[in-house]
């Protein structure tokens, strides 16, 4: 996979449009200028978890044991599960959330820096083999995903809720092809080391 293609599926998969009425619901209760200044924050957060994992996730996975083949499986299928959720979306009610001020849980995690994205992010430096890079493809694909968000109450009045939908769907297509790949690679690599092993 290219480095640009890299950028545009982790675009996707961060899935800011599909967030859009998540995040104009639970900060709803807070004047737009508020709002902005917690999106800043909770999006600054994401960036440095998904950083961190770019940096030692493998060291992450070497502790536990996690080969990067069985990781590959792992991210597509979360991967798939997300791509379903977006082409199947069920309604967030922003009620379920307390009225607090969301810090960190769950604007900044799961719904930006979420397990899909995590395992997207660590399958990418170990394709890439250049941390700086990796981190270039974490970087290019965040800032319009925080241009979104940031922007968010202003998207929603500009497409419609039947545009942000059509969006969250294509979006999920193309996570659905990316997923699949990951996975049949995942499974490749396991049967090439299991066919190793056994000569």
């Amino acid at each position: 996979m290219s480095f640009f293609a890299m950028v545009f599926s982790l675009f996707f998969v961060f899935n800011a449009l599909g967030n859009v009425p998540v995040f104009v619901g639970l900060l709803a209760p807070y004047k737009v200028a508020r709002q902005r200044r917690i999106i800043l924050r909770e999006l600054l957060i994401a960036l440095v978890v998904l950083l961190l994992f770019n940096f030692f996730g493998d060291n992450l996975l070497a502790l536990i044991g996690i080969s990067q083949s069985i990781l590959g499986v792992a991210g597509g299928t979360l991967l798939l599960l997300i791509a379903i959720s977006m082409i199947f979306p069920r309604n967030h009610d922003p009620q379920e959330s307390k009225r607090q001020e969301p810090m960190i849980v769950p604007l900044a995690i799961p719904l930006v820096a979420g397990p899909g994205a995590i395992a997207t992010v660590i399958v990418y430096a170990e394709q890439l083999q250049c941390a700086w890079m990796s981190s270039a493809v974490i970087i290019l694909a965040w800032i319009p995903t925080f241009l979104v968000l940031f922007l968010s109450s202003n998207i929603k009045h500009w497409l419609g809720d039947k545009g942000l939908l059509a969006c969250q769907k294509l979006g999920g297509m193309l996570i659905s092809l990316i997923a699949m790949n990951m996975i049949c690679s995942g499974l490749t690599k396991v049967l090439q080391d299991a066919l190793h092993i056994s000569h």
